[in-house]
């Protein structure tokens, strides 16, 4: 943006110097012309004075030397012809050109003439003159000078020169002078933008300094900084909330389980013992979408910090936690991953909670004698972990409203769960820059694919991949049957 701020005024300040400047360029020509043609004129007009006896036939007389003095001292051809164009006299350089036969047309017709009304530095003709020689108003000839213009195009040349050098100069000052205006309007901008990008980052202490540049961008940086605070006190209170309502409410539920549980030997009626059961069941259903809510809100409310970790390490270790669950329903666990790390970056537990809800899910829905198959690779530039179960998937439809709060498929309504683990996954992911993405297994089942970014260091970064689709060859498989 600075570039483009200095060649829009160092644009502006070309056309300001090429209008003032080129205007003067030709003033500056036509003035030395004019100087020059307005000499040979005084010069001609004395040489046509002397020419009247030699016209009248008396001899060049005096004139022949004046011609040659005048012609050996400044170099300027002259000559003295009749009414019918004829040479009387002429210097020893002169030789008639298309210049000076105009020149003489006019001059014969009793007009001066003199010529060109400007010498440029790229033109070479001469500065021709023709004066007529009159007598009691009868034109018996004329006297024309021919006048090199080497000399006139240097001069014109020099004050042309001079003038782009002040032009140049002007434009430097003017560089120097833009790069520091616009490094003073866009420094508030710049410094926005990286305060910006921090507290992106999670640093959520950042601000703009609000005394630099001109007062709209200081207005702006004091309008950034005061809903930064706002922003930043909110996330407090909603911090504070979310620790004082797990405090606040989980006790008060395991109390309230434990009443009810202190119930059940009093009760010795089979409808009793059944609505008490019912009770217990709900309140361990309360507990589990509390915890849901509880984890979400923190996800939601991440500092998005960033830490490094190993994604087949961490996939390995859930595969081992959920091994027991899966034994016991009889679904075979199974992992599809290289020996070497698979760095990832993400915010803190991201794997570990997206991977635990993932395969929750597909143990949990898949059924009796299903395979369940955590994959990690590398693949766009990131670590992709995937997850695919052989139940019975969902629908195009179901996929689309999988990640809303609370939802949950028609046909799984009375399997435990709150709806949430999923939108837990979304939002995890997305804290980490990452995606999530689930599509219908082939020939059944269901995929669903986390990609995370790989980190820039040098020393844990991504190995190569080995291709976008598909999983290689699995060098470390682990499984359980039920």
């Amino acid at each position: 943006m600075r570039r483009r701020l200095v060649i829009s005024y160092l644009l502006l300040m070309v056309l300001v110097l090429l209008a003032l400047e080129t205007p003067l360029a030709v003033t500056l020509a036509t003035r030395e012309t004019d100087r020059v043609r307005a000499d040979r004129l005084a010069d001609a007009s004395r040489f046509a004075s002397l020419g009247g006896p030699a016209l009248r036939g008396g001899g060049p007389g005096p004139l022949d030397s004046e011609l040659a003095a005048y012609d050996d001292l400044y170099g300027i051809a002259a000559a003295l012809v009749d009414r019918e164009g004829g040479t009387v006299t002429a210097s020893v350089s002169w030789e008639p050109g298309p210049g000076t036969v105009v020149a003489l047309d006019t001059a014969l017709a009793g007009q001066q003439f003199s010529g060109p009304d400007s010498v440029w530095p790229w033109v070479d003709e001469p500065v021709v003159v023709a004066v007529p020689v009159t007598d009691g108003g009868e034109v018996l000839g004329a006297v024309v000078t021919a006048t090199p213009a080497g000399k006139v195009r240097r001069t014109v040349a020099s004050w042309w020169a001079l003038l782009t050098a002040i032009g140049v100069l002007v434009v430097l000052a003017c560089i120097s002078t833009a790069f520091g205006l616009a490094g003073w309007v866009l420094r508030p901008v710049t410094e926005l933008d990286a305060v910006t990008h921090e507290i992106a980052e999670g640093d959520r202490t950042a601000r703009v300094r609000p005394r630099l540049g001109p007062p709209e961008l200081r207005r702006l940086a004091a309008s950034f900084n005061n809903m930064a605070d706002a922003v930043s006190d909110v996330m407090d209170r909603q911090r504070a909330f979310v620790a004082h309502a797990s405090h606040q409410l989980r006790n008060p539920l395991t109390a309230l389980r434990l009443r009810v549980e202190e119930l059940g030997p009093s009760l010795t009626d089979d409808d009793g013992r059944a609505e008490h059961r019912l009770a217990l069941e709900e309140t361990d259903r309360l507990a589990t979408l509390l915890d849901a809510l509880l984890t979400l809100a923190r996800a939601e409310r991440a500092e998005n910090q960033r830490v490094t970790v190993d994604a087949a390490e961490v996939a390995a270790s859930r595969l081992a936690a959920w091994l027991p669950l899966a034994r016991h329903r009889s679904v075979t666990l199974r992992l599809d991953a290289a020996a070497a790390p698979a760095y990832a970056r993400t915010v803190p537990t991201a794997i570990d909670q997206a991977l635990d809800a993932l395969i929750d899910n597909a143990v949990k829905f898949s059924g009796t004698g299903a395979e369940v198959t955590v994959a990690v690779r590398s693949a766009d530039g990131g670590i992709a972990l995937q997850v695919r179960d052989t139940g019975p998937g969902m629908t195009a439809s179901q996929l689309d409203q999988a990640t809303e709060r609370f939802w949950r498929a028609p046909d799984v309504q009375n399997v435990d769960g709150a709806g949430l683990g999923l939108t837990i996954v979304a939002v995890l992911v997305d804290a980490s820059d990452g995606r999530l993405t689930m599509r219908q297994g082939r020939p059944r089942g269901l995929v669903a694919e986390l990609w995370f970014p790989s980190p820039e260091d040098p020393v844990t970064g991504p190995a190569s991949g080995d291709g976008a689709d598909g999983i290689g060859p699995a060098e470390r498989v682990g499984s359980a049957a039920g």
